[in-house]
């Protein structure tokens, strides 16, 4: 008997429908998987069978034949177990077929028939409802994840008898009811008033935040660039219920949802070594999965001493930072992943990390200086919208009891300024003034006669590329967005020019 089951792969972070196809006939007692599967999925030969053995069930002693199509579609872990043995019930006549006919069902199983996590699955569902399923069978672990989805009924299972008496007409699943996402509290690790001095630095991530803009910290060591950049995301605005379930859905794909969190509402803070690979940093492998700039998506990429890392891994941040996406590239196909992320960096001026430093002298040689300062190439270098130097903080500030301004003062004005933005931008998609195009900067960012005076001025002396042009202009907007001013005048133009690179040390 032919048993049809339907089922769901993830290619890149979309779903794509699966039909699990089971045939029993003649022959040695074997089970051959068809269908482009991987090492995972060919093992499930052996899961299903002790599993419906374990669970009290019927499993043929004959040929069983599985098919997953479409066959073009390459198959990858231990998704398909539960559909496989379902099938085997199916085709064996234990349960009917009508029971599944629409329904997708989805998980791992072990060989006590229990049904583990299984990744991916906000996006499965999210799939089994655009196509009209009306029942989604999942883990129970992963079935909190799964009720973000509305408009689907999501059967929690843990066990393959489970089902088995649910399909059956016995023991019914209970539903999991829908989970609808409320606005969460900003978890803050580290609040801004803890930061003693560096109120100009705290002024330029105030403004970083407020427009979405890349910074890079130059300074030496302990002067505080981590703890800044690790404060960052206390002042960054909430996440609205489409980039929360955006940045959950990257991490279900990559398996690194917390078992406990079946929406994410803190907005992503990802630091990775200098020792990351390529791969790591911007996703890859046989089976390309996100790397770290995927998963800090509508968050912070903080990549603390800068130079150290790879040549090739900063360079290949240069496209993600212009066009929000990463493409990675296949012989069997291309997968693109959301790259939409704030870059914060930090450096020391040189080796030892004293150059220009007003108490230590620094023991590099001046070959040494400029070589390390050239591991950053220009093109990156003209990505960064704000380079600010935090020197080193004296006893008065660090022994002072008065508190600085809090984080959540900071991301007041911050969430008033993106409100601005929202409202600018309403119908085109951008949610900050740092994904402005050329189009919108010139529409957005127009300038009175002063301003394109000193503009012009600034054009010359610091030699500004067409990038580092819009780059001012897209800054300005936002310290006009503070200010809550409709116009960009010359101060916000002056304020916006005094972050671009300079020669702090000279």
């Amino acid at each position: 008997m032919l048993a049809r089951v339907f089922s769901c792969a993830v290619i890149g972070l979309d779903g794509v429908v699966l039909e699990v196809e089971v045939d029993t006939g003649g022959g040695l007692p074997k089970m051959v998987i068809v269908g482009l599967p991987d090492a995972a999925v060919q093992e499930s030969r052996e899961r299903v069978q002790s599993a419906v053995k374990n669970s009290g069930l019927y499993y043929p002693r004959k040929k069983v034949t599985v098919n997953l199509a479409p066959a073009s579609v390459r198959k990858e872990g231990p998704v398909y177990d539960l559909p496989i043995a379902v099938g085997v019930l199916i085709a064996t006549e234990q349960i009917s077929a009508d029971c599944v006919s629409d329904a997708m069902v989805i998980g791992e199983l072990s060989l006590d028939g229990g049904v583990r996590h299984v990744r991916g699955i906000l996006p499965m569902a999210a799939l089994a409802r655009d196509e009209g399923f009306k029942k989604l069978y999942v883990p129970a672990v992963d079935a909190a994840e799964a009720a973000l989805i509305p408009d689907v009924e999501i059967y929690p299972v843990d066990s393959l008898s489970t089902l088995f008496e649910h399909l059956n007409g016995g023991q019914p699943i209970s539903l999991t009811p829908p989970i609808l996402p409320e606005d969460a509290e900003i978890e803050v690790r580290t609040d801004f008033s803890e930061v003693k001095g560096q109120e100009h630095v705290k002024r330029a991530l105030e403004v970083a935040a407020a427009g979405g803009h890349n910074v890079l910290m130059i300074g030496p060591p302990g002067a505080g660039k981590t703890l800044l950049a690790r404060a960052m995301p206390a002042i960054l605005p909430r996440m609205s219920i489409d980039e929360a379930l955006d940045v959950t859905r990257i991490y279900s794909v990559a398996d690194q949802l917390p078992a406990d969190v079946p929406l994410i509402r803190s907005r992503p803070f990802r630091a990775p070594h200098h020792t990351i690979s390529h791969a790591g940093l911007v996703g890859g492998g046989n089976w390309p999965h996100p790397g770290e700039i995927s998963l800090a998506h509508r968050g912070v990429l903080f990549l603390d001493e800068l130079p150290e890392f790879g040549k090739r891994v900063l360079e290949v941040l240069r496209q993600p930072i212009e066009d929000k996406v990463v493409t990675i590239s296949r012989a069997s196909g291309s997968l693109t992943f959301p790259a939409n992320f704030m870059l914060v960096a930090a450096m020391n001026p040189c080796p030892c990390g004293y150059y220009g430093d007003n108490l230590k002298p620094c023991t590099c040689s001046s070959s040494a200086v400029t070589n390390y300062q050239k591991r950053i190439s220009g093109p990156l270098m003209d990505r960064i919208d704000i380079h600010m130097h935090v020197p080193r903080v004296n006893y008065q500030k660090l022994s002072s009891k008065r508190q600085g301004e809090s984080s959540k003062d900071i991301r007041f004005r911050v969430e008033k300024a993106r409100q601005r933005q929202l409202a600018r931008f309403n119908g085109s998609g951008l949610v900050n003034n740092a994904e402005m195009n050329p189009a919108q900067i010139r529409k957005y960012c127009q300038l009175d006669e002063p301003s394109q005076a000193l503009i012009r001025t600034a054009m010359k002396q610091l030699q500004l590329t067409a990038r580092g042009y819009h780059r001012v202009l897209k800054l300005a907007r936002t310290i006009a967005d503070l200010a809550e001013s409709d116009d960009i005048t010359q101060v916000h133009l002056a304020e916006a020019l005094q972050y671009r690179p300079k020669d702090y040390y000279g």
